[in-house]
């Protein structure tokens, strides 16, 4: 059982790689968005105000925008059909605050038109949580104990999470190309603005690409430990 825990040669050459990649997406999202979060869209509209404008000419009215706390919080909530925006984005008229909201807004509009991976990612949110948090202890013990079943258990408990990170991916794609989109259709922001904005969801999109891989190396990993303890 310490070599799952440890640095085994499955870890170092598959998980690793994948964590740096993960920070570096972090440092560059936070960077990308910082730096465009100085500039001022030119027609000086809010988060808020450009989420509100994308929702009606898309000709939703049932989503309420709402503030909520931290930065890069920022979510659509499908069940309760609720649009919150960080602080940093909510009253910002920043290039970058407009992109944000217009991203979860491309979500709220995804969730209308009945987007399906949109659909599956939700079906998959309890599977991913169970998955992520229970599975790989469920497969150590299966290991310690050389029981095959508990063993196999885990690693498919832990499969339905990194199905969870696969499918969040074309639905984080689709929500900035529909961002991209809108904003370029309903003249919010210019050519020039709209590049600063490509430039932050490229680099919020890298972060769920590092989350994928992470996850699927890690399950990768668990399945050739589960061969080799055999």
């Amino acid at each position: 059982m310490g070599a799952f825990y440890g640095f085994d040669e499955y870890y170092l050459i598959l998980v690793v790689p994948t964590i740096l990649l993960s920070l570096w997406a972090q440092f560059k999202v936070k960077s990308t968005f910082n730096k465009y979060s100085q500039i001022h869209s030119s027609k000086r509209i809010s988060g808020a105000q450009a989420a509100q404008l994308l929702l009606q000419a898309n000709n939703i009215s049932n989503v309420s925008i709402e503030s909520v706390g931290g930065s890069l919080t920022d979510h659509y909530d499908p069940a309760h059909h609720v649009l919150r925006l960080s602080q940093p984005v909510y009253g910002e008229t920043s290039i970058a605050a407009v992109g944000v909201a217009a991203h979860e807004t491309g979500h709220a509009i995804q969730h209308a038109r009945g987007y399906g991976p949109l659909a599956l990612r939700s079906i998959l949110v309890p599977v991913a949580n169970i998955g992520s948090s229970m599975g790989p202890w469920i497969a150590v013990a299966g290991l310690a104990m050389s029981f095959n079943i508990l063993l196999n258990l885990g690693i498919l408990l832990f499969a339905g999470a990194v199905a969870f990170y696969l499918i969040t991916l074309p639905v984080e794609f689709n929500a900035s190309s529909r961002a991209l989109t809108i904003l370029s259709q309903n003249q919010v922001l210019s050519d020039e603005e709209l590049g600063g904005v490509r430039k932050v969801l490229s680099a919020a999109a890298m972060t769920y690409v590092a989350s994928a891989l992470t996850a699927l190396m890690s399950l990768i990993r668990l399945v050739l430990l589960s061969r080799r303890r055999r």
